[in-house]
């Protein structure tokens, strides 16, 4: 599928749209990073609920994650497009579990989650190659939050 036609994909279907992360995935350059910073609004959506119903959004997020990853790899015939990046949203959100309020933690929760995506030290690694499917897509980034959660836990109880 063409540029042209994904991008129209992603407009017009509601499991694309979300599988790119509000069609953040569409950027060329850096969409990881792009659908990241689309996960601050729903961060925001979610910072005052209680610490249950944080999770369980992010669980859901986890779940629908998993089922539109496998739908678009299947449908673009490609493991874990670039483009896919509902995994970077909710590894974000997880990485802001517990977190205090503030553009400051913010910042420091998005360069974290990114230092791990992007890094994927091992086991991430071998799991982000051996996990096919929507499973694999969204493992990865859920297993780069922890330590960029552990972190930023840290960094909570050093420095709030």
């Amino acid at each position: 599928m063409n540029q042209v036609n994904l991008a129209n994909q992603v407009w017009q279907d509601p499991i694309y749209f979300i599988a790119f992360g509000f069609g953040s995935g569409l950027m060329s350059i850096a969409p990881g990073t792009w659908g990241t910073l689309a996960a601050v609004p729903l961060y925001l959506l979610i910072i005052n609920a209680h610490w249950s119903v944080y999770l369980l959004w992010t669980a859901l997020a986890f779940v629908l994650g998993v089922w539109v990853s496998d739908r678009v790899t299947e449908d673009l015939g490609v493991h874990d497009y670039k483009g896919i990046v509902w995994d970077e949203v909710v590894g974000y959100l997880l990485t802001m579990f517990l977190a205090p309020k503030g553009i400051s933690w913010m910042l420091t929760g998005f360069i974290l989650f990114r230092i791990f995506d992007i890094w994927k030290p091992q086991p991430i690694r071998m799991i982000d190659q051996r996990v096919q499917g929507g499973l694999g897509i969204m493992l990865d980034d859920v297993l780069a939050a922890v330590p960029a959660w552990c972190i930023m836990q840290i960094l909570v109880w050093s420095f709030a």
